[in-house]
């Protein structure tokens, strides 16, 4: 099993920023470019990735009383994943992710997951900012 973590301070309430990582209509919005998520019937979800083409059933589970998500392939338990948010005072929030993966084939390496996570918190953030600044504007 290899696993990855990043985390990121973004300039929001956990509330706002779990609500908008949650949110299964906007997921693509921050997730890696290459994958696309499509509620079926919740937690069921279809996960496309594009350097695939393949369609991936999923598990998708959002526990708003923790702040946390939970995801993870359905038939063959390959991979899982979590994204944790936790208020640090002063209006901020700490976006930590982490993934696992149990099959090596389904694992591109170091250097993809981990520029994939970074900009996909980097997104995440950005997504934030704009609903925050369009919340108080």
């Amino acid at each position: 099993m290899t696993e990855y973590e990043r985390s990121r301070t973004m300039p929001a309430q956990p509330e706002h920023v779990f609500d908008q990582a949650a949110n299964v209509d906007q997921l693509d919005t921050w997730l890696p470019e290459a994958l696309h998520v499509r509620p079926d019937d919740l937690p069921a979800v279809t996960v496309h990735e594009d350097r695939t083409d393949e369609d991936t059933s999923a598990l998708l589970r959002a526990q708003k009383d923790q702040m946390r998500l939970e995801w993870g392939t359905r038939d063959q338990g390959s991979y899982t994943g979590w994204l944790q948010v936790a208020g640090i005072g002063s209006g901020a929030s700490e976006v930590t992710v982490h993934l696992s993966f149990f099959d090596e084939s389904h694992d591109p390496g170091e250097q993809a997951v981990g520029d994939a996570l970074d900009r996909s918190l980097e997104r995440l953030e950005s997504q934030v900012r704009m609903r925050v600044d369009n919340a108080a504007g």
